[in-house]
C-alpha cells in the first residue's frame, strides 16, 4: 500500500498523509491507513487552507475525534519549518450538558416547526420569537391585555412577562401600570410570519 512517509520507531509504524489542504479525501485515506499502523499524522501547508484558518479549532477537533495527529508545515525562504501540532491519541467522548440542557429548552418552547432549511436572510424562528408572536396575536385581538390575561389565553406561562417589559422587538407598548397592547410596529411585523400568525390568531380568543 502507497504511503506518503513511513517510519518505525522501535516497535511502532508511524505513517504521515500529505496533502496541500485538509479535505475529505486526506481524512478517508488516513483512516484507512489506521488500519495497519499504529499511529498516523496528517500534514498539510499551515496558513494555505483559508477554510482550515477560518474554522482551526473545529478542524482539530474532528482530526482528534478520528485519533489522527496533525502537522503543520511552513516553506521558508531559507527552511522548512515543521510543527507537530498533537500525536494521534485516543479520543475520550465529552458531552456538553449546558448546552444539550439549552437546545431541549429550546425545542420544548416551540409548537412547531415554522423554519425553512436553506433559506438565506430570513429570520429563524426561536422559542422566544414564536412567543412574542403568539402574545402579538391576542393583543391584535384584544387591544389591551394584561399579563394574567394573556396567560390564561396560552400565552408562555414563564416568558409572558419578560417579553412585555423587556420589549426587545419594540412590538409592545405599555397602556398603564400592568396593562399592554400592540405597538404598531408589532402589527407590521406580523406580516413577515403569516404562518404563525395565522396559527395563533385561530388559538387566541376574545376576553
Amino acid at each position: 500500500m502507497h504511503c506518503d512517509i513511513t517510519a518505525v520507531k522501535e516497535d511502532e509504524l508511524v505513517v504521515i498523509e500529505l496533502k496541500k489542504s485538509l479535505n475529505l479525501s486526506l481524512l478517508i485515506q488516513a483512516a484507512n491507513r489506521q488500519k495497519f499502523a499504529d499511529s498516523v499524522y496528517v500534514a498539510v501547508p499551515a496558513g494555505i487552507n483559508k477554510r482550515l484558518a477560518k474554522n482551526f479549532k473545529g478542524a482539530c477537533h474532528l482530526l482528534k475525534r478520528l485519533e489522527l495527529g496533525l502537522i503543520l508545515v511552513s516553506f521558508l525562504k531559507t527552511k522548512t519549518k515543521v510543527e507537530i501540532i498533537f500525536h494521534p491519541s485516543e479520543f475520550k467522548k465529552t458531552k456538553s450538558h449546558k448546552t444539550r440542557k439549552s437546545i431541549i429548552r429550546e425545542i420544548s418552547g416551540r409548537t412547531g416547526n415554522f423554519n425553512t432549511g436553506g433559506v438565506a436572510g430570513k429570520q429563524i424562528i426561536t422559542a422566544y420569537r414564536e412567543s412574542a408572536i403568539h402574545i402579538a396575536c391576542a393583543l391584535l385581538k384584544n387591544n389591551e391585555l394584561s399579563p394574567a390575561n394573556l396567560r390564561a389565553m396560552g400565552t408562555s406561562k414563564k416568558k409572558t412577562q419578560t417579553i412585555l417589559a423587556d420589549n426587545h422587538y419594540g412590538w409592545f407598548e405599555r397602556v398603564k401600570r400592568g396593562i399592554y397592547r400592540l405597538h404598531p410596529t408589532g402589527k407590521k411585523a406580523l406580516k413577515h410570519y403569516p404562518d404563525l400568525a395565522e396559527h395563533y390568531s385561530l388559538l387566541v380568543k376574545k376576553k
